[in-house]
């Protein structure tokens, strides 16, 4: 619809603000399907560059993705760069990516995205600066493997690719240990998703105190950040913030990024964020349902959380309700819901039972009872010293028995 169109086309604009463009017009033409040509059609492209004639534009930047055929005409009868939404959002990718994983995710990304579009991006390389565009670094869309990297040949970029690649399993292998050790000793994993700005971020420093960076930006946050807390049971856990989602994420960025998402994919339960604020909620959650379908987590328990309550409108977080019954109403910013929250996170993550080997003195029959009455496969033998006992307890009423000091024989 043109309604949906002109969001899209007001999300694009913010993105574009994100890579550092200053953006000047935009132009929506309504069609069954892109021309195959040149995307827009032959008069609605003339109309374009008629605009960037007048405006004074460097860059034309496409809501969609652009085959490398439609890049190479669309730019020849423009006159200034053209880039479409998936190099948009890796371009952004490749600004905020900080750690070592993150940045070769990003490259991995773009290398897949440019290689069958070596022709037209090499062709054009005389019109990569950009000025209005690209802010000061350099122009829209030369971050990453930059200009260099697009002038190998095909041959390199692969051995590059392929490098990358097991790089990032090296790296995923590492996360896999560390996630094995956590379940080992019963402790959960709960992921924070959601679109991009949403404030995952900010409310895993108000559950947590964890002083991640927040900001209104778009994708501030890419290198996954885990938190370990304890639920009002007692219960250990550890809260996992990644990457944000947005509409028409690229596919290759999501291949790229599968190390990362790992930690949504194998958590027990997904706190998915929602921005209470946001024009369009609705379209938020099926976007990011799209992609936890997309990398296998779309059966994981979900627990939808609206932040932003204190600036929202109520009617509309009525109208969200409504929609999605159990939805949590919070706000990172005042605290508000928070409690609550956490009782619910609590309550939705499996029970998780751990083994314990430990002799327990004659005279804490209440720990006896205790294990009783919330464990499994209680064995029991008594010796001089006290009891034997070996079980399936929570994990935390385990922590609770070694913190008391008592001899842990297994």
């Amino acid at each position: 619809t043109v309604a949906q169109a002109e969001r899209s086309l007001r999300e694009l604009a913010q993105l574009a603000q994100t890579a550092g463009s200053e953006v000047v017009e935009g132009v929506i033409q309504r069609r069954d399907a892109p021309d195959p040509a040149t995307y827009l059609g032959s008069g609605k492209v003339k109309e374009l560059a008629l605009i960037v004639a007048d405006a004074g534009a460097d860059t034309v930047i496409c809501d969609g993705e652009l085959s490398p055929g439609q890049l190479r005409k669309l730019e020849g009868i423009v006159k200034v760069k053209v880039v479409d939404r998936t190099w948009l959002i890796l371009d952004i990718f490749a600004q905020h990516a900080r750690s070592r994983e993150g940045k070769a995710q990003v490259s991995l990304a773009q290398m897949q995205y440019l290689l069958p579009r070596l022709r037209g991006w090499g062709e054009s390389l005389s019109r990569q600066a950009g000025g209005h565009a690209g802010g000061a670094s350099g122009g829209l869309g030369t971050r990453g493997p930059g200009e260099t990297k697009i002038e190998t040949d095909r041959r390199r970029i692969r051995a590059q690719m392929t490098k990358l690649r097991r790089e990032l399993k090296a790296l995923e292998a590492t996360r896999r240990t560390q996630r094995a050790a956590r379940e080992a000793s019963g402790i959960a994993t709960v992921a924070l998703a959601g679109y991009t700005n949403a404030g995952k971020s900010s409310v895993l420093n108000a559950l947590t105190g964890a002083g991640v960076l927040v900001q209104d930006a778009l994708f501030a946050t890419l290198d996954p950040t885990v938190r370990k807390m304890r639920a009002p049971s007692g219960k250990e856990l550890t809260l996992a913030d990644t990457v944000g989602f947005v509409r028409h994420l690229p596919h290759d960025l999501v291949e790229a990024f599968r190390s990362t998402l790992i930690e949504v994919q194998e958590a027990k339960l997904i706190v998915h964020v929602v921005d209470g604020c946001d024009e369009d909620p609705f379209g938020q959650v099926s976007a990011v349902r799209e992609v936890l379908n997309e990398i296998g987590a779309g059966e994981i328990p979900e627990l939808i959380a609206i932040n932003k309550s204190d600036i929202a409108d109520p009617m509309d977080i009525v109208a969200f309700q409504g929609s999605f019954p159990g939805s949590i109403v919070v706000s990172a910013h005042t605290g508000a819901g928070l409690e609550e929250l956490l009782a619910r996170i609590d309550a939705e993550l499996p029970h998780t039972l751990v083994a314990i080997e430990v002799t327990i003195p004659y005279g804490r029959g209440d720990l006896i009872s205790q294990i009783h009455e919330s464990g499994e496969q209680v064995k029991i033998v008594h010796i001089d010293t006290g009891s034997d006992v070996s079980a399936l307890v929570p994990a935390a009423l385990a922590a609770d028995i070694e913190r008391q000091g008592f001899l842990r024989v297994g």
